[in-house]
């Protein structure tokens, strides 16, 4: 039985109209908007051939709303799965493309490519770019480097950065519903040297004749031809309108400029919309088109009916504070002017009224920590290591998260507390588990592709021994193996020996199994394997690593892990069938350095609810962090890379060490793609689009540590390093916030009440 808060029930109030809703960290939006669509359902508001639309962000939260909307619906004594539809956008803009195909030239059974099969097409459209416009990515190369430093980097890091480049543009193109030949009229009409946004025009032409070869549209693609078919077919888009008479927005802080316009036509002038988000939480900018800007221009619209869920019982009032203060802090004392508009707003949040069913956690002030000490990023993952193995034992009933800025960072933390045989839930891009079987299967792949090359079979071999990694003893006696097996130049001689040249017979064995016969076992052992791998290395890859799972693992869960990343190379296989072994081990390396997601893949993330976690550690992405909650809550690398604003000292990961004058070469191609498309823009200006970048970046990275903060119930712990080279300095906000907090838990009770009443 849902009973709402006086603020949830003034949302409830709706029936018809515009609105839009401000929702804080754990103010019960899914629970609100969820009510709010079984109300509708059940209040005969619809026809028979009428459905409440809800749009969310990703597939989860799909499957979240249908739930929560079929409970509402079975408790008003109605059939669950009728006259309500929950898709996502990209769900939405499938449904729409797939009824009218024809009228953007499609055939009726058009392909969708995922991410990576689009990632495939650019980065082949990008690297033939580069090799036939060899001198361009000089002008933009630090003027200082050596010539042997230069060559590296055009050779090895400038295809990268151009496909990032394209990738960028590409996108927001797609959202602007500019056609490759839409950006060309724009250039030319701009009239002016804009190079970067040329470069990207030619790899768009490129990337869009990929996808018409294979008859295929990109997820941006969906969405375009989505509004087209909307805006050019009348008749189509009333149906629609009559069909969807309500429409729910979810998360739409995240929309982009044309999810709004797809939602608006489809709401029409005088429909029934509803936007709920919270722009504090839009921390997808940097991936996305999305902006919390447009949400709030929504919320300020005339006709709008503005809402607000400020009461939160999710954190106690110490965490409450926190947040709040970073919200005070960057509007009004951050020191960059520019930031005190376009970081984070009102509403804050406010605790549970009186009588709530759901108040707020007990409020522990001496259970926060925001630590001062400048770890190195070795010392910060031991720091919080033992911290929680110290923690753990007595707190078996609690959950607790270790939220990361980036995934290879959680990575090192899932290893470091591992070697503590501390039990780990990963929701990082692949799990370690996922990243291990691939690392094996690729180091086999490797020395199949490779079969002269010793130093490939000298890691086989260790795969092929891998338990011995676990004892001491067997591990020195591995070394020796494989020391020897690097001594064979001649692999010939071990793998396919001839009877008067057989390596096992060299005096190198001879001395290494003289103290170990065991040795030779392994040594033959091996062989036979090999032979058997190297026969199998004919038959299609998926059939390959199938042949290869069966001789390596022996566990459930290796073998699963195993047969998936199996299913999923057979795809690029058919989706690339130019690729041999060097690709196809090329593909698992980026697996195994958690840099591709294989979703295919069923990893923790996928339904993950932290109260079936207890007693063991979360590590996340504070990206994948979400829309979760934890008893306790570490955030690390709090330093000004991960999280800089826009100050001087900061560095940017956009930014790439290599580029002249520190320019983010993205922002300026995306600014040149803006003029172009502006009628009365005349001018370029190098380095503009750069220095907006990085108070923009500063911006949605304040939000992420306001996300961060937000996840923790009445625990939280937050840390900082020094990186890699030992450089980086404490976060501005990490500083601001540690102030604040040294100052707040020594103040009198009844000083804090009134504060919070003077807020009010």
């Amino acid at each position: 039985m849902f009973n709402p808060r006086p603020k949830q029930a003034e949302v409830l109030k709706y029936t018809s109209g515009l609105m839009g809703v401000s929702a804080v960290p754990g103010s019960g939006k899914t629970r609100t908007l969820s009510a709010l669509a079984s109300q509708i359902i059940a209040s005969k508001a619809l026809d028979d051939d009428q459905e409440v639309l809800i749009v969310t962000l990703v597939n989860s939260a799909v499957d979240n709303f249908s739930r929560q909307i079929a409970d509402f619906v079975k408790d008003r004594g109605l059939l669950p799965g009728f006259g309500y539809r929950v898709r996502t956008l990209h769900g939405l803009a499938n449904d729409i493309v797939r009824e009218k195909p024809g009228l953007v030239g499609l055939e009726d059974g058009f392909q969708i490519v995922d991410e990576r099969e689009a990632d495939d097409i650019l980065q082949d459209a990008a690297l033939t770019w580069t090799r036939t416009n060899p001198a361009f990515g000089e002008d933009y190369l630090d003027y200082e480097m050596d010539e042997n430093k230069r060559g590296y980097i055009l050779r090895d890091k400038w295809p990268t950065e151009v496909t990032d480049i394209s990738r960028a543009f590409i996108k927001q193109a797609k959202d602007w519903q500019m056609s490759p030949a839409d950006v060309r009229a724009m250039l030319d009409r701009f009239g002016k040297p804009l190079p970067l946004a040329e470069m990207s025009y030619a790899i768009y032409v490129a990337y869009q004749r990929g996808l018409n070869y294979r008859g295929a549209v990109d997820f941006q693609d969906l969405i375009r031809l989505a509004y087209r078919i909307l805006q050019d077919d009348a008749q189509f888009l009333e149906r629609k309108r009559h069909q969807w008479a309500y429409i729910l927005e979810d998360e739409a802080q995240d929309s982009s400029e044309l999810q709004e316009e797809i939602l608006g036509l489809l709401a029409g002038k005088r429909g029934n919309w509803v936007r709920v988000g919270d722009p504090n939480q839009s921390i997808y900018e940097t991936f996305t088109t999305a902006s919390p800007e447009h949400l709030r221009v929504f919320m300020a619209k005339g006709n709008v009916k503005a809402r607000e869920l400020p009461n939160s019982g999710r954190s106690s009032q110490s965490i409450i504070a926190l947040a709040n203060f970073l919200i005070d802090w960057s509007m009004s004392k951050h020191p960059i002017e520019a930031l005190h508009d376009r970081a984070l707003k009102p509403p804050l949040i406010e605790p549970t009224p009186e009588g709530d069913p759901q108040p707020n956690p007990t409020d522990q002030p001496e259970k926060i920590h925001i630590r001062p000490e400048d770890y190195t990023p070795a010392q910060e993952i031991e720091a919080l290591a033992r911290s929680i193995e110290h923690w753990l034992p007595e707190n078996q009933d609690k959950t607790v998260a270790v939220l990361v800025p980036r995934n290879n960072r959680g990575a090192q933390m899932v290893t470091a507390l591992k070697q503590r045989n501390i039990d780990v839930v990963e929701l990082l891009r692949s799990t370690s588990s996922t990243r291990e079987t691939a690392g094996a299967l690729a180091l086999i792949l490797d020395s199949l592709s490779n079969p002269n090359a010793t130093p490939a079979l000298a890691k086989a071999f260790r795969v092929f021994k891998r338990a011995d990694r676990d004892d001491p003893d067997l591990t020195t006696r591995l070394d020796r193996i494989v020391t020897a097996l690097r001594k064979c130049h001649n692999l010939e001689e071990y793998i396919q020996p001839r009877p008067d040249k057989d390596w096992l017979e060299s005096e190198i064995v001879t001395d290494l199994t003289n103290d170990d016969e065991s040795i030779m076992t392994d040594l033959i052992d091996f062989r036979a394997l090999m032979r058997r791998w190297q026969s199998a290395a004919v038959l299609p890859i998926d059939q390959l690593v199938l042949t290869l799972t069966q001789d390596l693992f022996d566990t459930a869960a290796d073998l699963a892990i195993a047969h998936s990343l199996a299913l999923y190379l057979g795809k690029q296989a058919q989706t690339s069938p130019h690729w041999r072994l060097p690709e196809f081990t090329a593909e698992l390396k980026l697996v195994a350095q958690n840099k591709r997601r294989v979703v295919d893949l069923s990893e923790e993330g996928n339904g993950y609810n932290p109260e079936d976690h207890k007693g063991k550690v979360t590590i996340a992405t504070m990206h994948a962090s979400k829309g979760l909650e934890w008893d306790r809550v570490y955030l690390m690398s709090v330093n000004n890379y991960d999280f800089p604003s826009a100050e001087p000292q900061d560095s940017y990961i956009g930014e790439r060490w290599y580029i002249r004058d520190d320019l983010n070469l993205q922002a300026e191609a995306l600014e040149q793609l803006r003029l172009s498309r502006d009628p009365i823009a005349f001018d370029y200006i190098e380095g503009s689009a750069t220095e907006d970048s990085r108070v923009e970046y500063a911006a949605e990275r304040l939000r992420l540590l306001y996300v961060g903060i937000t996840r923790a119930r009445s625990e939280l712990v937050m840390t900082w390093n020094t990186g890699r080279n030992g450089n980086v300095l404490q976060a501005t906000p990490f500083i601001a916030l540690r102030n604040f907090w040294e100052d707040y838990k020594t103040t009198p009770k009844k000083k804090k009440r009134s504060r919070r009443k003077k807020k009010k």
